[in-house]
């Protein structure tokens, strides 16, 4: 494999998306090597794991959280919870650095004074994804949902209020940040499977920050 990039900081511009959407290009990357450090700090607490659906299906992009609640999945069902499943522990704290940009980035797309919960980490590899879906695992269905991508580029999916809806594929590179709430909050979004590569921060990775808030 070869690099794909040479560490040169995109041109930040923002790319509306829908009522309540917007795409923030370039919105994080001179964090994001701080970022990065940030989330090796939070797995070696709570290490990565590939969760298991309610179906039985075992998901190929690996997670782990932190934050007051953490996003977790097997064969009960889906749901929130304060401690690791794994140890019992609570999750680690939610990193400074997560907290300042997330609430950034919200308020530049219109959501004043973001509170997040929790924050999913999603590490993918070659070939992992995300099935189209939407989150409703939340009590609050106006505050925002904050993505931030790291490391390798991948195709988000964005689609529509149902999932036979048609669905837009949108490029996004390190530091791009996605922010969807209000009459958006409940979009079908997914990740297209992620093509082989090389990143000088993350390695063969591309690594995803999602904030919600939870209550």
């Amino acid at each position: 494999m070869t690099p794909l990039f040479d560490g040169d900081s995109p041109p930040r511009s923002t790319e509306r998306l829908e009522e309540g959407a917007v795409l923030l290009r370039g919105f994080a990357t001179s964090q994001a090597s701080a970022l990065v450090e940030a989330v090796a700090g939070v797995a070696a607490g709570a290490p990565f794991r590939h969760l298991v659906t309610p179906g039985g299906y075992t998901m190929s992009v690996a997670m782990t959280n932190c934050g007051r609640v953490g996003w977790v999945s097997d064969r009960t069902g889906y749901r929130y919870d304060t401690a690791d499943p794994d140890t019992g522990a609570p999750w680690p704290a939610m990193p400074e650095a997560f907290l300042d940009l997330a609430v950034r980035a919200a308020a530049e797309a219109g959501f004043v004074s973001y509170d997040p919960h929790a924050c999913l980490i999603n590490r993918y590899l070659a070939g992992a994804k995300l099935g189209l879906h939407r989150d409703h695992d939340e009590k609050d269905a106006w505050a925002p949902i904050v993505s931030v991508s790291l490391g390798l580029p991948a195709v988000f999916l964005w689609g529509g209020q149902s999932r036979s809806g048609s669905v837009r594929r949108l490029r996004v590179e390190n530091g791009d940040v996605a922010v969807w709430g209000g009459p958006a909050r409940f979009v079908y979004h997914g990740v297209a499977p992620l093509k082989d590569g090389l990143h000088p921060l993350t390695g063969a990775a591309r690594i995803n920050l999602t904030f919600r808030k939870v209550f």
